[in-house]
């Protein structure tokens, strides 16, 4: 397989990501060149050494013939000395530096790969599961990060100590140089090109198994006892079998293209070694060169491992890199839209909003049939709507529609008169508030979370909205009232106390256009009517649509002034379709 996709070549998928180590140029070089001065005190450090125990020896024969030979053993002594320390102190400063620098680079990969998610509609979201995003998050990240510390650094720095290598020997031997480079060259290519190739496959597919059994395995723990009670749990195991039997597989395949890569860098450097001592000993007969220098070219030449060893094994899993590189462009497509929010929408406008959905269409990805058809809808300032409807009547789908986490497929969404795609994101979250019917608690604080809403509303204003909703004699019965931790998901409260809470959190807004969806779920009538009554004063002077399956339920939602239905994406009267 080519280094290629469908959608274009190796550059045009990793650029994106170049462009942000880039960002990052100035400790990237710096990095690359402290690997550069390891491996240069490496290479000097073995040469100088061949060469200083190789005179020596020869000196110590011609003294013992009675010869006169003087050999200054300071200079070369001190070289010795000066690349065993620098070896050591620069592959230490090396590794420190360059692991910080991927910390940060994790840190920038991550906060842009979070900037992406937070900018996907509730559309794009619905594609694939939680552990999916999650696995977006680490997993592809974790293996991106190689691109510099294992694949990008270590292959241009072995290019360049090639290089220069091959400059040192042909200050003494052009023969020896041009031989030795040819051979060196021939297998940087292969590790790094031949070997990302042969393991292109493979490595995609691994990491794509990989994110596949994370996901069956969540959903058989997740979903053991329905696996169980309807006698689907030997098939789902089967399914995760294969999945493994997979990964062996190509675990395998990888295993032994590391293995044929280690061992052609052994085979390579050897023979660069061999053709480096016998072009050598072919100058030496010549007279070109002297003995010392004949021991120490292909002793050099030795020292080069050091430079591709680390390779077969980074490039053989390039294919890795590259597929999740290929993922999150694909994350960064989906999240690209060509209508701009303009910064001015709906910071000059004051008061409660008008609403106006016209011919709004929405289908979702893989749905059977469109969770809205041609709806259009009018809400007047101040006032307060019921939107009623059974479950998957498209009632969540509007209030998508009017918080912009979902676009329509068809149609115009205004609020205020301006198109809801072209506000403010502070300005939108500012002056919409919805409750959800999905409770969202994080495991901190009670306080914690109520300032999720307002992170500068201070005890007073916490008590005053845990009062509205009435949970506040029960928050000051908690260990430690309103530093007491709620659990992880809200696991320490019940279901009508974190709904409770949600609905506080909304009361800690000032907005215009408040959409409340079933807001006494969960609730019995009494605490649902103290709700309604202080809920009523509160909505005065804002817009308000509330979704509800049916009026009359258990306590109506109060002030309610016009009510319509939703049937089937469509609105209706009487059964009969009213929208488009």
């Amino acid at each position: 397989m080519s280094l290629t996709t469908h959608d274009g070549s190796w550059w045009r998928v990793l650029r994106p990501w170049l462009r942000l180590l880039d960002q990052r140029r100035g400790r990237l070089v710096r990095g690359a060149v402290l690997m550069a001065l390891t491996l240069i005190s490496a290479i000097g450090l073995l040469a100088l050494s061949g060469w200083f125990i190789t005179a020596t020896a020869l000196a110590g024969l011609s003294l013992a013939a009675g010869l006169a030979i003087t050999l200054d053993v300071y200079v070369p002594g001190g070289g010795i000395r000066f690349f065993a320390v620098s070896r050591t102190a620069s592959r230490y400063v090396e590794r420190l530096y360059n692991h910080d620098t991927v910390l940060r680079l994790l840190a920038d990969l991550r906060a842009r790969l979070f900037g992406v998610l937070s900018g996907l509609d509730g559309q794009a979201l619905s594609r694939r599961r939680a552990s999916d995003w999650l696995n977006r998050l680490t997993a592809d990240i974790d293996t991106l990060d190689s691109l510099y510390l294992r694949l990008l650094a270590p292959a241009l720095v072995a290019l360049v100590a090639i290089l220069l290598l091959a400059g040192f020997l042909a200050v003494f031997s052009l023969p020896v140089a041009a031989s030795v480079l040819v051979v060196l060259l021939t297998g940087w290519l292969w590790l790094t090109l031949g070997q990302a190739r042969r393991g292109m496959v493979s490595s995609r597919r691994q990491v794509e198994d990989l994110e596949q059994l994370r996901g069956r395995l969540i959903e058989q723990l997740q979903g053991l006892a329905e696996l169980e009670a309807y006698g689907s749990l030997a098939t789902h195991r089967a399914r995760l079998f294969d999945i493994e039997a997979r990964l062996y597989r190509d675990q395998r395949l990888l295993g032994r293209l590391v293995a044929l890569g280690n061992a052609l860098v052994v085979l390579l450097v050897s023979l660069g070694a061999l053709v480096a001592l016998w072009m050598a000993a072919r100058a030496w007969t010549a007279g070109l060169i002297d003995g010392p220098l004949m021991v120490m070219m292909p002793l050099a030449v030795l020292a080069i491992n050091e430079a591709l060893a680390a390779l077969p094994a980074a490039f053989t899993w390039f294919g890795a890199t590259f597929g999740a590189a290929e993922r999150l462009n694909g994350l960064e497509a989906q999240s690209g839209s060509d209508e701009m929010p303009a910064p001015s929408c709906g910071q000059e406008m004051v008061g409660a909003l008008a609403v106006e959905l016209r011919d709004a269409t929405l289908h979702y990805p893989g749905a059977p049939r469109p969770a809205l058809q041609h709806l259009t809808l009018s809400v007047s300032p101040g006032e307060r709507l019921a939107l009623c409807g059974a479950s998957g009547s498209g009632k969540s789908s509007v209030a998508g529609l009017l918080t912009r986490q979902l676009k329509p497929g068809s149609g115009e969404c205004d609020l205020g008169g301006v198109s809801v795609a072209r506000w403010d994101e502070d300005t939108l979250h500012r002056r919409v508030a919805l409750l959800t019917q999905q409770t969202d608690l994080f495991d901190d604080t009670l306080a914690t979370n109520l300032r999720l809403a307002d992170p500068e509303a201070d005890e007073a204003q916490l008590w005053q909205v845990l009062a509205m909703v009435d949970l506040a004699d029960w928050a000051r019965s908690l260990p430690q009232a309103l530093a007491t931790r709620v659990g992880e998901g809200g696991r320490q409260v019940s279901g009508g106390q974190a709904r409770r809470i949600s609905l506080a959190r909304v009361l800690l807004r000032d907005p215009d256009l408040v959409i409340l969806d079933e807001p006494f779920a969960g609730l019995d009538a009494d605490t649902a009517a103290r709700l309604a009554g202080r809920l009523d004063p509160w909505l005065a002077g804002r817009t308000v649509i509330y979704l509800v399956h049916q009026l009359g339920e258990v306590v109506d939602p109060p002030g309610i002034d016009r009510c319509l239905t939703l049937r089937d994406g469509r609105l209706c009267t009487n059964g009969q379709d009213v929208s488009g």
